[in-house]
């Protein structure tokens, strides 16, 4: 990836402690003040009643016809959903046991086409990466394969892609990989290659990369958030945030970038142990703000995993953005996706 010459002040001071892991959020309170919100809209329940399902959502932006555009999300134990603005299913394509997505337009047989990838989870112990085509046209989801991503359970996913177009997969191995595939769509066919990788210390999840910057960032679950310089020699982290019982609290789940200009904008993290999101500032590392979403007409949310934020128009309703949060304890008992305008997150947050 293009090497870029920003400098980069780590925020959040170092702190010692973190919570256990649960699996669920914890009962840890931060004693940061939060702000309050509501959500816009939501997407119909997945189809997986009574269990932990609902995962990570992605988001494709109809530049065209932007009230058109379309939210990926998974349910992590039967596949993949296709929603509408209007949170209502457009299409399901049932993959068994998979986790985290996203998405990004690469060229595929001299077309531009929206590739889907997936962490495939049907093997615990070895890793695989889905990738799909999105019809933008019918809202569905056709497999282009299943790709081999090293030894372990597949956990969580992230693209990224360099300024000369070239696109890289991210698997996040459930006992500490980080690992980079480098994909090739040669001759109309996908192919992939592992090609750096790294371990930390405990498990990790939440994966984003910023593509202008040419950054990863991957939320250790326990400890805090991680940023690896893709344009460097070394494939290896450094810290970018704790978690630190105040600003993030403990799991951090999902990861989005908020992207503004040429290196500007957000990180937002989901810190699970107190159903709320932080916003860091994505040139200085520094913490800004942070929020929840509460019940209003339409249900808030809690124990979020996977989280998106893309901007933009997209139409009337967001017309600066949108922002997709998965929601663990979704009022009625089968988990959903809440949708959240940017306009209003950025009213509320700015300093």
């Amino acid at each position: 990836m293009k090497n870029t010459a920003l400098l980069l002040l780590l925020g959040s001071a170092a702190l010692a402690g973190c919570t256990a892991k649960t699996g669920m959020a914890s009962s840890a309170a931060s004693s940061v003040p939060t702000l309050e919100l509501t959500a816009d809209a939501e997407t119909v329940p997945v189809g997986t009643v009574n269990r932990d399902a609902a995962d990570d959502p992605a988001i494709w932006r109809n530049a065209k016809d932007p009230v058109k555009s379309l939210i990926i999300g998974t349910d992590k134990r039967a596949g993949l959903y296709v929603y509408g603005l209007d949170g209502s299913k457009r299409s399901f394509l049932p993959e068994g046991e998979l986790n985290n997505v996203d998405l990004r337009e690469v060229m595929i047989g001299g077309k531009k086409t929206v590739l889907v990838g997936a962490s495939i989870r049907n093997d615990p112990a070895n890793a695989h990466v889905g990738l799909y085509k999105l019809d933008t046209e019918t809202a569905k989801l056709s497999l282009l394969g299943k790709y081999p991503a090293g030894a372990g359970e597949a956990y969580g996913f992230c693209f990224g892609q360099d300024h000369g177009g070239e696109t890289f997969a991210y698997m996040i191995e459930k006992s500490g990989f980080v690992r980079e595939l480098t994909l090739s769509f040669a001759d109309g066919k996908a192919t992939s290659k592992i090609t750096r990788e790294y371990k930390l210390a405990t498990q990790p999840e939440g994966c984003v990369v910023d593509d202008r910057t040419g950054r990863l960032y991957v939320g250790e679950e326990n400890a805090g958030i991680w940023l690896f310089d893709l344009d460097a020699d070394n494939f290896a982290p450094q810290r970018f945030a704790n978690i630190n019982g105040r600003e993030l609290v403990a799991d951090v789940e999902g990861l989005a970038l908020a992207a503004e200009g040429e290196n500007g904008g957000y990180l937002v993290a989901s810190s699970q142990g107190d159903n709320a999101y932080v916003l860091y500032d994505l040139v200085t590392g520094t913490y800004v703000n942070r929020f929840r979403l509460v019940d209003g007409a339409i249900d808030g949310t809690s124990e979020t995993d996977g989280i998106e934020v893309i901007l933009g128009d997209f139409g009337p309703a967001y017309p600066e953005g949108l922002m997709v949060m998965q929601d663990g304890a979704n009022e009625g008992g089968t988990q959903n996706f809440k949708l959240v305008s940017w306009s209003k997150i950025k009213a509320a947050v700015a300093p």
